[in-house]
């Protein structure tokens, strides 16, 4: 149906880029330079280094001539064995808001002769599988690539990951990153506790010069030129663009495709085949005559020929039409006709159109904050140690197995022979979904903490470590502990009378520095 005209007040909207570290307030959006060591501004606009964003991965200096900043570095993630790793930037946002999350890439042969092609790899934002970067025929013809979608902010931080997968022949990377703050009003009739955006096209009809964008966009939303066989009108008089909900640019009234007389006007839009999905689809119209002294123009529009809408009202005040949720599948078309009292031939001046993404979940926030935690506690984590823990499935972090139910938790912890050091947070303890640990054969130090919580535990595998101190006496109150291995660390004192002879326990203590002798 058509948009509904009501006021919003413009000064909230407009977007402030500041640097501000991620312990502080988020600013309204971030402009993320990937690669760089240090600020830069272009157009006004500064865009931040990337290593307050990111842990992993590491900065390469491309060669080629004539790029401009954002493009002239990247950050490359290591490819090991065609693992399924994902590498995350994450950002302070304002929970329960939504952001435009766009990602652009630009290849330059960073990963060396061997590979003259860009790789193909995953992105991901939170627990959702985003889509495939394959940037190979844009990188063929000379050309960046990007990629947009609308998310809503779960919680505090977000994270948007770049991800090898089994056709990932050559290390992933990324050029830039921007994570703007939408309006409430941009997309709302999205259900975006269950669904995402992901942007297939966006175009100004009849519009030939460069992509409309930030400032004329006041979220930097990119409007691209697009242009058919057939009449282009012209237009000085543009709506005010506070009464639509998408809040356009109001240069995108300013030319529009038409037709002679009153034929009707077929578009082959979006201008590629589209894989069997559900789409978001809106579309922008203004007549750019003086409706009160030219008469009315009225369209009926199809898509595929089915009815889209029927006897919609140009005037030059402006309409928009929205489907939230239309299946498409291959190439579309997209047919405007004059309805029987209208003066005038059909016209369009832009249209938006969004893959429907089905969310994918997230990790349980009482194991996202203790693995957090842990992981702070250990001087090299594995580097896929970013983004959510458990989804997507086939992105789990490294030695991490989760149970997907009505929580999503983590079940089980094996770092064995990882080569890790530090010390064992007692953060772990908040785990409670845990039936098994191991993390033996690593350079572990400190004391071990107080598991009494993991009524699930059944293996403890700290073997072959350096922790000192006493065995906790509160490991005896685990009643589901059936493996308990401390051979060779620096433990001390005395084993607990409720280790020593528990009924179906394996409890091995060999190798360490104990007042009495050990089981085994």
């Amino acid at each position: 149906m058509s948009t509904p005209s009501f006021l919003l007040s413009l000064s909230f909207l407009f977007l402030s880029f500041l640097s501000i570290s991620l312990s502080q307030q988020p600013p309204k959006g971030y402009l993320i330079d990937c690669g760089a060591t240090s600020k830069t501004a272009i157009d006004d606009r500064e865009w931040l280094p990337d290593e307050d964003f990111i842990s992993t991965g590491s900065s390469k200096n491309l060669t080629v001539p004539r790029l401009i900043p954002t493009f002239s570095t990247v950050r490359s993630f290591p490819l090991q064995n065609n693992l399924r790793r994902k590498f995350c930037y994450t950002a302070r946002v304002y929970k329960g808001a939504r952001y435009l999350i766009r990602t652009a890439y630009y290849y330059g042969g960073v990963n060396g002769v061997n590979f003259p092609s860009p790789p193909v790899f995953d992105q991901i934002v939170d627990g959702t599988f985003w889509r495939v970067v394959n940037t190979t025929e844009d990188y063929r013809k000379g050309s960046t690539s990007s990629y947009e979608a609308v998310f809503e902010a779960k919680g505090t931080t977000m994270s948007v990951c770049i991800a090898s997968n089994t056709y990932t022949e050559s290390d992933p990377f990324i050029s830039s990153l921007e994570m703007l703050l939408l309006g409430d009003s941009l997309y709302n009739t999205t259900n975006f506790d269950s669904y995402a955006l992901s942007l297939v096209a966006r175009h100004s009809f009849g519009h030939n010069r460069s992509v409309i964008s930030y400032p004329d966009d006041l979220f930097d939303r990119y409007w691209e030129p697009y242009a058919e066989n057939v009449s282009v009108l012209a237009s000085n008089n543009t709506p005010s663009v506070s009464g639509f909900w998408n809040i356009p640019p109001s240069k995108i009234f300013e030319s529009a495709l038409s037709t002679d007389q009153l034929e009707p006007l077929e578009l082959r839009w979006p201008p590629l085949s589209l894989p069997n999905s559900t789409y978001y689809i809106a579309l922008y119209f203004a007549d750019h005559r003086d409706s009160m002294l030219s008469g009315s123009r009225v369209l009926h529009i199809h898509i595929n020929e089915v009815r889209y809408i029927s006897n919609l009202e140009v005037t030059s005040a402006g309409a928009a039409v929205f489907a939230t949720r239309w299946p498409l599948e291959g190439q579309t078309k997209i047919t405007l006709s004059s309805a029987a009292n209208s003066n005038a031939s059909p016209l369009i001046n832009a249209g938006e159109i969004f893959d429907i993404l089905r969310l994918g979940g997230r990790t349980h926030t009482r194991d996202v904050i203790a693995l957090n935690a842990m992981k702070s506690s250990l001087r090299n984590p594995p580097l896929d140690w970013n983004g959510d823990p458990c989804l997507p499935l086939n992105y789990t972090w490294t030695g991490i197995t989760c149970f997907e139910g009505e929580r999503i938790r983590v079940v089980t912890l094996n770092l064995t022979s990882m080569g890790l050091s530090g010390s064992l947070s007692s953060s772990i303890a908040n785990l409670t979904a845990l039936t098994g640990i191991w993390l033996g054969n690593n350079s572990l130090s400190g004391t071990i903490p107080n598991l009494s919580s993991l009524r699930l535990l059944e293996v403890l595998h700290l073997e072959d470590n350096q922790f000192n101190g006493d065995i906790p006496s509160s490991l005896g109150e685990v009643r589901s502990l059936r493996e308990l291995f401390l051979q060779n660390n620096n433990l001390t004192g005395r084993i607990p009378d409720n280790l020593v002879g528990k009924p179906g326990l394996d409890l091995r203590t060999s190798g360490n520095q104990f007042l009495s002798p050990s089981p085994s």
